[in-house]
């Protein structure tokens, strides 16, 4: 089996992380930021629009690439490359568009996050810090 990618967006606002608590599949109760899978023929940007639309309701502008990280989830034998894409520039209020996959979305201080964070975020932190998470949720 070939490893998937993933999109995952870390949006900011007012140096805060959006982040939700995750239910239905694997990762279940993890927090993680928005995305998804990107589908065939799309770009990381285009996913990420499409999939935060998707999941919050927001309307990004302007995405930065942040980062890319490899995670293996062995309870469901899936292996994933997951692209981090960053959006500062988000227009709306952050709605719960998919109950059945996830519990609600919340606004982080990137010091203070919630646990347990979702493998690609987890494994993302652990490697880069979490001084660099600072850094990005400052616009630049």
């Amino acid at each position: 089996m070939s490893p998937q990618v993933g999109v995952g967006v870390l949006i900011f606002r007012d140096g805060k992380l959006l982040l939700g608590r995750r239910k239905g599949s694997h990762g279940a109760g993890d927090w993680s930021a928005p995305g998804g899978h990107l589908e065939f023929g799309e770009s990381p940007e285009a996913c990420a629009q499409r999939e935060v639309l998707e999941e919050t309701g927001l309307v990004l502008g302007e995405l930065h690439n942040a980062a890319f990280v490899s995670d293996i989830f062995p309870e469901v034998n899936k292996h994933y490359i997951t692209l981090l894409l960053v959006a500062h520039d988000s227009q709306g209020e952050p709605q719960l568009m998919e109950p059945e996959k996830c519990e609600g979305w919340q606004w982080f201080e990137p010091n203070a996050l919630p646990q347990p964070l979702f493998a690609p975020l987890r494994t993302w932190i652990e490697r880069d810090g979490v001084t660099y998470l600072k850094q990005l949720a400052r616009p630049h």
